[in-house]
């Protein structure tokens, strides 16, 4: 008797809301490499990956100074450009036709078993218009980060001297991309953004990737009033691999980053942003998107909601 076993029953489904593939692909080998997270790693799995287009590209000035004085880090402020932005999104679309990633245009896709992409512009600031929506939409772009570290024509970030949140155009942004069916992401945005896209939007909404003020202070991490203004909407929020917002820069740090959000807003709000890819340092214990399984085994009991479920029903509800 042959008996023919469903091999996605013996793979980890894991949903991850943001690494940077296509920025890193331009100096390392993201797809046969072994820094932080490849397609070759990847295949351990049967993985969702949020693939960040970050279409910036570095400048030294003031705010490089500021952002360094933050991070710790040589970390410089951007300019965004347009070609940029072509091109990490043909670069996507290029690993899909070789055949090493499926990327996300309906619901359906979330079930396809192997290595899929759900394409996420990272800050706003590329769009000349909220119309724009409708060429991102085109391209399959199905998530929408507000900001990346500085203030534009739709939002403040979280780095901004003046939180003038949400902009009548960028009111309009959130409202297009609800209907639309294009997910809003909250990583990099100001509390009033945030606090304002909460209180607008139609569907849930996330921040892919940060940490929280109540453990580690840090203009990236979220305050208990944002985190509550997330949750209100359903969505969730991942928890990030970024060491300067960690109280420990350890595994152990990011089990508390987890554990203080489900224990304290609820479990079904938690899920994860390692942010691989777009990171200089990671933390000890949790060097690549491997050592997801090593974080699993200490989730008691709340793998599958931290690493699958929750993030899976926002994205479904948001693109369906």
């Amino acid at each position: 008797m042959l008996i023919i076993l469903n091999f996605k029953f013996f793979l980890m489904r894991i949903v991850d809301l943001h690494e940077d593939f296509a920025y890193s692909a331009q100096n390392i080998d993201v797809i046969e490499g072994d820094h932080q997270s490849s397609i070759k790693m990847l295949r351990d799995f049967d993985p969702l990956i949020f693939a960040s287009i970050f279409p910036h590209v570095n400048t030294i000035d003031e705010r490089s100074d500021e952002l360094t004085s933050l991070y710790g880090t040589s970390t410089k402020s951007t300019n965004f450009y347009f070609e940029l932005f072509i091109d990490q999104v043909k670069f996507y679309y290029y690993l899909e036709r070789k055949g090493l990633v499926k990327i996300v245009r309906k619901v359906e896709d979330l079930e396809t078993l192997g290595i899929k992409f759900l394409l996420s512009l990272e800050g706003a600031d590329v769009l000349r218009d909220y119309t724009d929506l409708y060429l991102l939409k085109e391209l399959h772009v199905l998530n929408l980060g507000l900001t990346w570290n500085y203030d534009n024509k739709f939002a403040s970030s979280c780095m901004t001297k003046k939180d003038y949140g949400l902009t009548s155009e960028g009111e309009k942004l959130v409202k297009l991309a609800n209907e639309l069916g294009i997910i809003i992401d909250l990583a990099h945005a100001g509390k009033q953004t945030i606090l304002d896209v909460a209180s607008i939007t139609k569907e849930p909404i996330i921040d892919s990737h940060t940490n929280f003020t109540r453990l580690k202070e840090h203009k990236r991490n979220l305050d208990d009033e944002e985190i509550e203004a997330i949750v209100k909407t359903g969505g969730v929020i991942g928890i990030t691999a970024i060491v300067s917002t960690l109280k420990e820069p350890t595994l152990s740090g990011i089990i508390e980053s987890i554990k203080y959000l489900g224990e304290s807003f609820g479990w079904e709000y938690v899920a994860l942003g390692t942010d691989f890819l777009g990171i200089k340092e990671t933390p000890q214990g949790f060097e690549n998107i491997l050592k997801v399984k090593d974080l699993a085994k200490v989730l008691e009991g709340h793998e599958e909601e931290v690493l699958w479920k929750n993030a899976y029903r926002v994205i479904k509800k948001n693109i369906a």
